[in-house]
């Protein structure tokens, strides 16, 4: 054993060393003879299938692309992983050493570069090792992650490279990769949409020159890694095998100097920081789903409920007065925590009233936990930040999984496994971080003097305006693009792809607050703020949408700050006050479009700009209150602090891979195919309406499957779907071509929903949202498979009840303008209303040249009062089917087009009225009778669906007459 003993090395020697330059090296023939070995493989032994498409083979093609070379045949794809996977080592060196080469004091760009180079190496094992046959979706998804990444990860690269050899090259390869993509686009195009034979192998070509310039950027650190040299050094001296193969050095010799990188990140930190971002994502995924569960009661009650009450459980907080509650609270704030989950679990409960009332409780633990979570924070340099900062990122985050699951919640307790729900996992997620989180601040003394904290009613007032700005705008992507919507031809932003930018507004807003927090709090950024909410209510189309990022900007900025500022209080009052606040914002926000139906609904009339200006107040009376109190980043030196550095690294950890998922999502979610009508070859278009109870079903589940399921078996051309008409029901929903929509659900009461998103991209439809949230209305939308030419949205006259609304489009149907109008009118006591809209609308159809029809929510019966006003000779409208005298709300009205059937079909349980719809041709003689003809003397393209005959499928079957009727 002696003998042995003295041979080991001496601690502090070198026993291994290569240049910097073979992990370059290394990294390049692996990734290099990944691609390669697969491509030679697959052409040597699967020729003629890995060129063929789904349009043309060999001849016409005659060369792989990428996806086809490395997919799922063998054995190419399991050298292709082999390879990658061993590549791996190299890549994560590669990325160290590049951030070790241009890393400077104070640089920040080497560390967003580095963080870039880690995801986009994760997104390449999901495409690679995840296939489009495994998982078609999440294939695309890390697929279009990681090009999105190469635009920051290359660009980056130039920005921070010294000038020389590495630049240079570095340059070349980055201008060959972004030039070859416009043929890529090209070719590819001339492939999917012009079916140009070969064109898909040109198209391979494109998509393999970027693979080598992607290998090729990267290669060129060779330059940079040439000055390093890599050593293994035996710090205690237990090598023997080995002989020093460089001089010596002395344990302390070797210690690193400057230790911000390995500090300003931890694992133990980023998971504290990653259970704050779920817990925030739990929280306002409860508390936005309050709402809508709330909203379901006055449209079955057809008034108001008694319900409406629940929305007062968010001052709960106020318990927090009593010593015992305050002190059981911060002692285990895992039990606000794991009670906020009662929100989620509530999907568990059949019963819409008992589902309320738990939701209820968890909207209470909710709010008291968020009280706990931030009380006395700022006894902790920065804790205050690095929670805020998490706080924005889990609200971030449920905006991105409403834009993921087509503006529902997958974990909101109105879905459920059968209607796309993720319930299970966020609840079993949600324990898991409710049990893990801790409370740092516990026992630790405030830093901030009470002669210095000011009252805490600027505190509770700035928290609650800024709650209500994110919940009623932003807890939905789409919101803001419809507030600046106003038809077509489109111009102006979408909610998608534009969803996506409005979430990177949002992302840039935190990263603000995390590093500018005393411009974010001044009175300059304010009024720009201020500004663009005066933009966004004044203007549309980019303008207003531009205000409205500005906007959401300085919202998601200001967080920090102000949860700081209301941390300092007793959180009972604080906290309690502001959600007091947030509440009568709440019932203001929806007095301006109800005011027809609640006390006091006269002041608000139409107002939402008093209620978006006091909630910009309020913001301003918290900016007082900040400037009043010291917050942790006020300080210059403090912001040199590893503790600051730590939360800007998890900041821009989340806020990258939440920016790079949300551009994946619009991505995956643009339509890239043409609409196309079920009945060309007979020119045959198919209408309908539909009240549909905005989406929420008669057991209080998000309806939307069940509809889209519904209008596609009936292969419905044109759908007209409105609300309830009665209370709160005055949205219409119409769509042309098939499909399913509701109408204007972008308020917090209903939970800043779209409907009309997962109908229409499931089915392929054009999108018509009409009026915005900001015109005070219930709404009217059209969707629609033939394209819209021109749409004009219309408030018609109002002198006591609601603003009724009405769109009116020209479709382009097989080459015929066609105008379509969507209106619902006043209820059936505003005598007045009624009359004048319908003098409205029949002045809009009167000027039209073209064929028309009208769907519609008309309140009256058939051939009498109103309808013979719709039904005249200055209209030149003719009922659908005179003869049906079993009518009140929906009509179909048509002029100038072949009505050759029309059908009833029932409801189910998706809401509380019938399914009209009614078949047109275009092209032919427009002459109709109301002569009834057997479904024989047909042509059987004509038919409605044999499965809604007798018990019919899913609880709906042709009713009233029991089958469809058919004319001459």
């Amino acid at each position: 054993m002696s003998s042995l003993s003295e041979k080991r090395n001496k601690p502090g020697s070198v026993v291994a060393s290569a240049n910097g330059k073979w992990v370059s090296y290394a990294h390049t023939a692996f990734a290099g003879y990944a691609f390669l070995s697969a491509l030679v493989l697959g052409m040597t032994l699967h020729f003629h299938k890995i060129v063929s498409n789904e349009l043309y083979g060999y001849p016409d093609e005659w060369f792989p692309s990428v996806s086809a070379a490395i997919g799922d045949r063998y054995p190419e794809r399991s050298v292709f992983q082999i390879f990658i996977a061993v590549t791996a080592g190299p890549r994560f060196a590669l990325i160290f050493l590049t951030y070790l080469v241009n890393a400077k004091p104070g640089a920040f760009f080497p560390k967003v570069h580095a963080i870039v180079g880690l995801i986009r190496t994760f997104t390449c094992g999901g495409w690679v090792y995840i296939t489009s046959t495994d998982d078609h979706d999440w294939h695309d998804i890390f697929m279009i992650a990681y090009m999105l990444l190469t635009i920051p990860w290359t660009i980056g690269g130039i920005k921070i490279s010294a000038k020389g050899k590495a630049l240079k090259w570095r340059k070349f390869f980055a201008i060959g990769f972004y030039v070859m993509i416009v043929p890529l686009v090209y070719f590819f195009i001339q492939h999917k949409i012009n079916h140009v034979p070969g064109a898909y192998t040109t198209y391979a070509f494109c998509e393999w020159s970027l693979i080598f310039f992607d290998i090729a950027h990267d290669a060129v650190s060779v330059f940079d890694f040439s000055a390093f040299e890599i050593r293994v050094i035996d710090m205690n001296g237990i090598t023997a095998g080995f002989p020093p193969v460089g001089k010596s050095s002395s344990p302390r010799d070797l210690k690193i100097k400057d230790a911000s990188l390995l500090t300003g990140f931890s694992i133990g930190g980023l998971l504290r920081f990653t259970i704050g971002v779920y817990n925030s994502f739990v929280f306002w995924s409860v508390l936005t789903s309050l709402g809508v569960l709330i909203w379901y009661f006055p449209l079955w009650y057809m008034g108001i409920s008694g319900y409406e009450v629940t929305l007062l459980s968010s001052i709960a907080p106020v318990l927090l007065g009593l010593p015992f509650a305050a002190m059981l609270f911060a002692k285990f704030p895992q039990i606000a925590q794991l009670g906020q989950l009662f929100g989620v679990a509530a999907y568990l409960v059949p019963g819409p009233s008992d589902r309320l009332l738990i939701v209820t409780a968890g909207v209470m633990f909710g709010t008291i936990a968020l009280s706990i979570e931030f009380w006395n924070v700022t006894a902790r340099p920065f804790l205050g930040l690095s929670k805020a900062t998490a706080f924005s990122i889990g609200f971030i985050l449920s905006v991105i999984a409403k834009f993921a699951f087509y503006a529902n919640n997958p974990i909101w307790p109105i879905m459920h496994e059968e209607n796309g729900g993720w319930n299970k996992t966020g609840l079993a997620l949600g324990v898991v971080a409710a049990f893990l989180t801790t409370r740092p601040q516990a026992g630790a003394i405030d830093v901030v003097p009470t002669s210095r904290r000011g009252s805490f009613l600027w505190s509770a007032c700035g928290l609650a305006g800024l709650i209500f700005n994110l919940h009623s705008l932003l807890s939905d992507s789409s919101t803001l693009t419809y507030w600046a919507w106003n038809g077509y031809p489109v111009t102006g932003p979408l909610p998608v792809p534009h969803g996506a930018v409005t979430i990177f507004a949002m992302a840039f807003g935190v990263y603000i607050g995390v590093v500018a927090r005393s411009f974010s709090s001044s009175w300059t950024a304010f009024t720009i703020a201020s500004i663009g909410a005066i933009v966004l209510y004044s203007f549309e189309n980019w303008t207003g949408y531009i205000g409205g990022l500005v906007l959401t900007m300085y919202l998601l900025s200001i967080v920090p700050s102000f949860l700081e500022s209301a941390s300092i209080h007793p959180p009972g009052r604080t906290f309690g006050f502001a959600f007091f606040l947030y509440d009568l914002l709440v019932l203001a926000h929806v007095w301006v479009v109800a005011y027809a139906f609640v006390p006091g609904g006269p002041l608000l009339r139409e107002r939402t700009d008093i209620v978006l200006g006091i909630a910009m107040l309020l913001v301003g009376l918290g900016v007082y209150g900040v400037g009043r109190v010291p917050t942790s980043g006020s300080s210059r030196a403090k912001s040199n602090s590893i503790n600051f550095y730590k939360v800007r690294s998890f900041a821009l950890i989340f806020l990258t891979s939440l920016s790079a998922l949300a551009a994946s999502i619009a991505f995956k979610r643009m339509s890239t195919e043409t609409p196309k009508p079920y009945n060309p070859d007979s020119k045959l278009m198919t209408v309908g309406i539909w009240t549909i109870h905005f989406g929420l079903d008669n057991d209080m589940w998000a309806s939307e499957v069940r509809m889209r399921d519904a209008i596609r078996d009936l292969e419905l051309d044109i759908v007209g779907e409105y609300l309830n008409g009665t209370l709160y029901s005055f949205s219409c929903i119409v769509i042309v071509g098939l499909g399913l929509l509701e109408s204007d659900t972008q308020r917090i009461i209903m939970g800043n929903r779209d409907i009309t998103q997962q109908i229409a991209e499931d089915l392929g439809m054009y999108v018509d949202y009409g009026p915005g949230p900001n015109k005070h209305t219930w709404g009217a939308a059209l969707l629609s498979k033939f394209p819209i030419l021109n749409s004009t949205h219309h408030l018609l006259p109002s002198p006591v009840g609601e603003l009724a609304p009405a769109i009116h489009a020209t479709l382009d149907v097989y080459g015929t303008p066609i105008d379509v109008v969507v209106f619902h009118s006043g209820q059936e006591e505003d005598v007045e209303d009624r009359r004048q809209q319908t003098a409205g609308v029949t002045d809009i159809m009167a000027s039209s040249s073209n064929p028309l029809i009208l769907l519609s929510y008309l309140v009256t019966k058939p051939l009498e009062g109103n309808y013979n006003t719709y039904v005249s000779e200055k209209s030149r409208m003719h009922d659908i089917d005179p003869s049906d005298w079993d009518r009140w709300c929906e009509y179909i009205l048509y002029r100038d087009i072949k009505r050759v059937a029309y059908a009833r079909v029932s409801r189910s349980t998706i809401t509380d009225t019938e399914i009209q719809t009614g078949k047109f041709v275009i092209g032919v003689d427009p002459t109709s009778s109301n002569v009834q003809i057997p479904e024989s003397q047909v042509p059987k393209e004509y038919h409605y669906p044999a499965m809604f005959r007798g018990e019919g499928v899913r609880g709906h079957r042709y009713h009233v007459f029991d089958e469809p009727r058919y004319y001459q």
